[in-house]
């Protein structure tokens, strides 16, 4: 990650929800205003994960992509679900001891999840939370 790009992410420790007070009120706005095309490359850094694998995670195609790295700024439903994936980046970090066995479990397919990977089956709000319940589960000690 470049050294001089400071990231929201950056300052939130992997065992803190993204969305806690008082950062809620801040990251509500920032979403309704569009996150900094510079987040996209943060959250892609921190899932391991290529720039086109991370458009799509966020339901972009790849002239969408384009324009968003052209304007700086990513949209209202763009910046909400690259939250979402920083929110179960944080909880898997959490639940798995750190950064590197997150994104491998991230990013490996789950019985759990009829072989779909954890980041693929958060496509949507409900997938998510199901990602965040398994998750939760396998902190407690829970045989899932």
């Amino acid at each position: 990650m470049n050294q001089n790009r400071v990231s929201y992410w950056d300052h939130v420790p992997p065992e803190t929800s993204v969305l806690r007070e008082p950062e809620a009120a801040y990251m509500i706005e920032r979403v309704r205003d569009g996150l900094p095309f510079a987040e996209f490359h943060a959250m892609r850094e921190m899932l391991g994960v290529t720039e086109e694998r991370m458009g799509a995670l966020l339901g972009m195609s790849r002239a969408t992509l384009h324009r968003r790295k052209k304007s700086g700024v990513l949209d209202r439903g763009e910046s909400d679900r690259l939250v979402r994936y920083a929110r179960l980046m944080a909880h898997a970090a959490a639940a798995l001891g750190g950064g590197a066995g997150a994104r491998s479990w991230l990013v490996a397919p789950a019985i759990a999840f009829q072989g779909e990977c954890p980041l693929d089956y958060a496509d949507t709000e409900i997938g998510a939370r199901e990602v965040e319940a398994l998750l939760g589960r396998l902190e407690h000690g829970v045989f899932s």
